[in-house]
Formats: C-alpha cells, structure tokens, sequence
C-alpha cells in the first residue's frame, strides 16, 4: 500500500476508535506497527503516565522495543522520560557510548541495534500523558514530513484514548489508563503461556493474539484474557496468516 493511502487508512482506523468500545492495547499497537511502516524507523512503542503520574509500557511493534521500553521505567532514563517531562519532542537523536544525556539506557539501546532514537509526546490541551517512541537500526533522520505525520498519529490516538468530546474528564482519564495498565499485564501473561505452549517467541505468540482477536471480532484483551483464564486453550488459537 502507497505511503499516502496507508497514512489515510491509518488516520480512518484511529477516527473510528473516537465513538462506541475500543481497546486501548490494539489501538497503541496498532499506531506503533503503523509508524514502522509509514517512516524509516526500526520499531516504535508507546508509554503512558498512570493516575500517579509514573510512565508504565502499553504497546510495541517488537519485543526487543519492549525490553527498551521497561528499561527506561526501571532506570528513569530514556527519550520517553525526557519527552514526558518536558512534552517536547526529541527528533534524531544519535546514540553513541558513552553519553553523558543517557549513560544507562545508551549501551543497553546500542546492544539491541538500535542507533537513532526519537520520541513525541502524546498530548492533547496543554496535557501530555506519554510518549511514542520510534527507534531505528541505522542513522537515518526523519524529515520534517515524517515529524508530522507521525505526530499527528499520536495526536489522533490520544484523542481516541480520553474518549475526548467536550471537557477533559479527569476520571474518565484515570480510569482509561488503569484499564490499559491492566490489560497490558494479561497480554504479557497470555504471551508467556503461548510462547511456552507453542515453543515460539514473544513476537510469534503476540501475532497468534492478534489474530485470533481480528479474525473473531473480539477486543485483544478478551482473547488474552481467556488464555490466562484457561478457558481457551493455546491450540484453539487462529495462526496468522503468513505475509
């Protein structure tokens, strides 16, 4: 699919998600899969502030961008606690080790092949609540075109997150972001039971879920749900259809 209509697609996904149910987890993976093919970034992840006001991981595009993104939580440091804080985006940035800005996440960042890094804020009102991370095995720049489209992806997809119509619901916020942390702790439990029971990676069971959730019009969540509750079993997951 073109860039341009891939971009409109995306940007219709994303609008529909702003009326009826819709599950946050498939929405933030969904925008991350969607960066990776829209700019020449390597993978992409999205953090979002608790009701406390701590950064905890929602969705990645990869397995080797989730283990960067718990990282960061674990030692404060990265572009995403950077961008939070200052709800300023940061746009090609070039790691190299040493580096006095993030001298833990660096080397760890380095050692999972990543060399360019970029994050933009998730805010809507003057009120950030995370960040897109997009991340990159080479250093390559994003140009101008690039910041925008994918910022406004972001723009989008907060929107679609606060369920915004009229007023920033300060309830209605807390409330969506704990049901996001907590899904988010399913799908990591249902991803461990399918890699165990399947004898595949994190990334093949994460597409089994997926699949299995689109295929059958049910919300990912649910789907993860199930296998953590046993009532379905890791066989009777649909497997993706091969590209």
């Amino acid at each position: 699919m073109a860039r341009e209509s891939l971009l409109v697609t995306t940007l219709v996904e994303l609008a529909d998600n702003l009326v009826g149910n819709y599950d946050v987890i498939e929405i933030l993976t969904m925008l991350s899969d969607r960066c990776v093919q829209l700019v020449d970034v390597t993978a992409a992840g999205v953090m979002l502030a608790q009701p406390g006001g701590e950064l905890q991981f929602i969705a990645s595009s990869s397995e080797s961008m989730r283990i960067m993104e718990l990282f960061q939580i674990q030692t404060n440091e990265g572009p995403s606690m950077d961008c939070f804080l200052d709800g300023a985006a940061i746009v090609n940035y070039t790691l190299a080790n040493p580096d006095a800005r993030w001298p833990q996440f660096t080397p760890q960042a380095i050692a999972q092949g990543f060399r360019t890094v970029h994050c933009l804020p998730m805010h809507l009102r003057g009120r950030t609540i995370g960040g897109l991370n997009l991340f990159c095995n080479e250093s390559s720049v994003l140009d101008g075109d690039d910041i925008f489209a994918t910022q406004g992806l972001a723009d989008i997809a907060t929107i679609a997150i606060l369920q915004h119509r009229t007023s920033l619901d300060a309830k209605t916020l807390n409330d969506q972001l704990g049901f996001a942390l907590n899904s988010r702790i399913v799908i990591e439990q249902a991803k461990g039971m399918i890699s165990q029971a399947a004898q595949c990676d994190m990334d093949a069971s994460f597409e089994r879920l997926r699949a299995h959730a689109r295929n059958h019009n049910q919300r990912l969540t649910e789907v993860a749900a199930s296998i953590v509750q046993s009532s379905m079993l890791v066989a009777d997951l649909d497997l993706p259809v091969k590209k």
